[in-house]
């Protein structure tokens, strides 16, 4: 098969197009015809060597987690039947996405329907599953309570928007002056340009507090949070899981998630954006071996939403 791989660690220049081995799936797998993946900043992450100490070697590597495409085989015991059009966020550790076929556990599954596009649904599963777990399962969101996304242009923020508005909450999007139309259309109350104004120096108290951009801390929010508020974070590292064990017990709790991939959670999204309660952004749709660029434009944070790579037809 042909995909995008990388040989060792650096910069965008070292993902390479070519030919790689087809993934054979193992028992309890399915595997995917893939027609559409997209970026995710775990993606260029990774190839920078991020976590090199926590997942060592397996060169070479191909990146992404976002899959849309064709049911090859495997899926039959779970009711997934050959030639279904779905999407997957793969749940290998190492990615896998930016190939023409991939392989993953059927609850990594989800069926689309025929209204959405591989492309769009190539751009949410991650993203989307990141923002859905956030608020629900690490925010305990509940109707009525006042909610601050901080990064609430991005992919994840901005989705987060959206569930926050459909579960019942007051949104405050956080973002750049130039994203403030873009943060309300999405369905935002009310807006903060970080330029100006820090979110954890205003006068407002929120109940959940979730830095989809990875730049804030619990310290920081604490004194803008109630009572009995929640910080939740996607920016792994020791202070935040310190302050994770040390707020157990506390009114305010400070979170930091990882998303988990769920086929659940994939049939929630799917489900919010069939009833228009959760709009799709893609940035840009490019070819799979234009996955360098695509790169490159993510890591200098020059996109709206999603990029999507157009792996096969």
């Amino acid at each position: 098969m042909q995909g995008v791989f990388y040989e060792d660690y650096g910069g965008p220049e070292v993902l390479r197009y070519g030919s790689l081995r087809t993934p054979e799936p193992h028992s309890g797998q399915v595997r995917i015809q893939v027609v559409a993946s997209s970026v995710n900043p775990i993606d260029w992450r990774m190839r920078q060597g991020e976590m090199r100490y926590l997942l060592p070697g397996g060169f070479p590597r191909i990146p992404g987690f976002d899959v849309a495409g064709y049911l090859e085989e495997g899926g039959e015991p779970w009711g997934l039947a050959r030639g279904a059009r779905v999407m997957a966020f793969l749940d290998s550790v190492y990615g896998g996405a930016y190939a023409e076929w991939a392989v993953c556990s059927p609850h990594a599954v989800s069926p689309i329907p025929d209204s959405l596009s591989f492309e769009d649904a190539a751009a949410l599963p991650l993203a989307g599953s990141t923002a859905l777990q956030s608020l629900r399962d690490h925010g305990k969101l509940c109707l009525g309570d006042r909610v601050l996304i901080n990064g609430a242009s991005g992919a994840v923020g901005g989705y987060a928007v959206q569930i926050a508005k459909a579960y019942g909450a007051h949104v405050t999007g956080v973002a750049s002056e130039g994203a403030e139309a873009h943060v309300r259309m999405l369905g935002a109350d009310e807006f903060i340009d970080y330029e100006r104004q820090n979110f954890s120096e205003a006068d407002e108290r929120w109940d959940l507090i979730f830095d989809a951009a990875g730049k804030s801390s619990f310290h920081e929010a604490r004194r803008v949070l109630r009572p009995r508020g929640r910080f939740v974070s996607t920016e792994p590292s020791l202070r935040g899981a310190l302050t994770s064990l040390a707020t157990l017990t506390t009114s305010q709790r400070g979170r930091i998630m990882v998303a988990r991939s769920r086929r659940e959670d994939l049939g929630e999204l799917i489900r919010l954006h069939t009833v228009d309660q959760l709009r799709i952004t893609v940035d840009a749709i490019l070819p799979l071996h234009e996955a360098p660029e695509a790169h490159r434009r993510s890591e200098k944070h020059q996109v709206r939403g999603k990029l999507v790579l157009r792996v096969g037809g």
